[in-house]
């Protein structure tokens, strides 16, 4: 029986590793390997008004346009606006607009360096951007007729700096009239925010109604991101959030393939571009009816987004709708006063039941703290407490196997030629020491969920993020320069092995030093705060393994591997 408790805990150990697998997976754009998700099924379209194609230029066609004729361009001829590039800047942002349809194309985030142990002010992270590397804009029009898109060329007015006293920062861009409509484009930045509302107001200057439609997209190229690690790539793509289907990933490929599921028609919700701590997304009004669409524009290049029909415009007249485009880090507090379901942009997986809580309890004692190092260790040790009788009644089982070890290798090497004499002698020991072989088993079974719950708040929170701890450790979301914690961390998982009752078996018995050994390799690759983390419950669990051993008079004894 003390082979079969060794296996079940060596199984649970591999359905683990495998669980984490998948998610590295999963959220590295790739297809889950053992347990993948089934898609969303997105319901039948009753009105075929999703783009599935782009024209050349990458404005979005209906599949079905207006009825109502264009009407016709007044006489008078407007000046031609000269394409540039305007730059404006907050106190969190550095913007840059194209007055060609007004696009953001370079987006940066003054409070958030570039790369680890960089100088913020120096070298802010950028999010947009359009250059020979990269390219991710942020893009609206109108189509349903030839009205200006993201392609005509805009005027603008407006500030480019946010000055001492000021709250907002307005950026206007109104295209010339084509064919009777203008488009009046107003983005309102506000100091310390991340999330801009813009004013798309159509302007109706000919001499019939018209009923053009707004579209709103998200635009970037499929590369992977600069610097991404394989030992813990997260989710990089498209978004879909509504009420009714929730949050939707979709890879890259499946768009490639033409097999992309989601929401398709909503009168709520946004779509979003999201990868590691960062994310942009466009939030239409709550009750405005839209189609929500992805698409390959070009090689490499994808789009999601959303067309929304407005009202019939007279001539004269002007209608306007405010969509929200947001651009910046996934602090979760921050994101769950934007919109309703934004916060699920910082992805927890399916064990975001369990990830919030987590999250909101280390934000609480990093108010108490003030460091998000010694927020990890106290996080740990408050879970431990939590577990503590659950774990005690694992270790005491554990103790009590211990103690009894000696007995049952003795049967083993009595009846080695009589397995099953052997196993009926096995159980009478059992059952006069009162002892439940599976009874460490539970509580390892019961935390595994918690602790990797845990490690997807440490690896997603961009709070991480260049968070000092002590001396040499300035970034918790970098691995250690040094290697002294993947050190400690390596250390403390071969002192918690060898504190484990050594299994009969000798294969068993190698594979215990073994797999920790190849799990700690891993480790060296890991972000400094999720190293912190499983160290403060090795040490934890050894000192609390240690205690209970020594009060139930089975003194800590250390076993030492055996190669040969």
């Amino acid at each position: 029986m003390n082979d079969i408790r060794r296996s079940i805990l060596w199984v649970i150990f591999g359905f683990s590793l495998v669980m984490l697998w998948d998610q590295w997976q999963i959220h590295n754009g790739r297809q889950a390997t053992f347990f993948g998700r089934p898609p969303a099924v997105a319901p039948a379209a009753s009105n075929p008004a999703t783009p599935a194609t782009a024209t050349g230029n990458g404005v979005p066609v209906p599949a079905a346009k207006s009825s109502n004729a264009p009407a016709i361009p007044p006489a008078d001829v407007e000046p031609v606006a000269v394409r540039e590039k305007i730059t404006v800047q907050t106190d969190v942002l550095r913007l840059t607009f194209d007055t060609e349809g007004g696009s953001l194309v370079h987006a940066e985030f003054l409070d958030h360096a570039a790369e680890s142990g960089a100088p913020k002010t120096r070298n802010p992270f950028v999010l947009f951007d359009e250059s020979a590397q990269r390219l991710y804009v942020a893009q609206s029009g109108l189509i349903g007729g030839d009205y200006p898109n993201h392609k005509t060329v805009m005027q603008f007015s407006g500030d480019r700096q946010l000055r001492e006293g000021q709250d907002t920062l307005r950026v206007r861009f109104e295209s010339p009239a084509q064919n009777g409509v203008k488009l009046i484009k107003t983005y309102t930045l506000k100091r310390g925010a991340y999330d801009i509302p813009v004013q798309h107001e159509v302007v109706n200057v000919g001499s019939g109604p018209v009923s053009p439609q707004l579209y709103v997209q998200l635009m970037r190229d499929g590369n992977p991101l600069p610097g991404e690690s394989s030992f813990y790539s997260t989710f990089t793509g498209p978004a879909v959030y509504t009420e009714q289907g929730k949050f939707q990933k979709v890879d890259f490929s499946d768009i490639d393939k033409n097999k992309a599921q989601f929401q398709e028609k909503a009168d709520n919700g946004y779509v979003a571009m999201v990868q590691h701590y960062f994310a942009s997304a466009w939030i239409l009004p709550s009750g405005v009816q839209r189609d929500v669409f992805m698409r390959k524009v070009d090689n490499n290049l994808y789009a999601v987004g959303m067309i929304a029909p407005l009202e019939s415009v007279s001539a004269g007249s002007s209608k306007a709708v405010t969509p929200v485009l947001f651009a910046g880090p996934q602090q979760e507090k921050m994101l769950e006063q934007i919109a309703p379901g934004l916060d699920l942009v910082k992805d927890y997986g399916w064990l975001t039941i369990l990830a919030k809580p987590l999250y909101w309890l280390l934000d609480k004692l990093h108010g108490i703290l003030g460091n998000w190092g010694w927020s990890i260790v106290a996080l740990v040790l408050v879970i431990k407490i939590a577990f503590y009788w659950l774990q005690a009644k694992g270790y005491q089982s554990m103790a009590k196997m211990k103690a009894i070890n000696p007995r049952v290798m003795q049967l083993r090497e009595r009846f080695k030629d009589n397995p099953q004499q052997m196993q009926q002698e096995m159980m009478r020991i059992y059952r006069e020491e009162k002892v439940n072989p599976l009874g460490g088993c539970l509580p390892i079974l019961v935390q595994i969920p918690v602790f990797i719950a845990l490690y997807w708040v440490l690896l997603s929170s961009v709070e991480m993020r260049n968070a000092p701890w002590v001396l040499w450790i300035r970034d918790l979301a970098s691995p250690d320069p040094l290697f002294i914690l993947p050190i400690v961390m390596a250390l403390t998982t071969l002192l918690q092995t060898a504190l484990n009752p050594q299994p009969p078996d000798p294969m068993q018995a190698k594979l215990m030093w073994y797999m920790p050994l190849i799990f700690s390799v891993m480790f060296f690759f890991f972000p400094a705060g999720l190293v912190l983390y499983w160290i403060t419950n090795n040490v934890l669990s050894i000192a609390q393994q240690w205690l209970i051993n020594t009060r139930m008079g089975v003194p800590p004894q250390f076993n030492l591997p055996k190669f040969r």
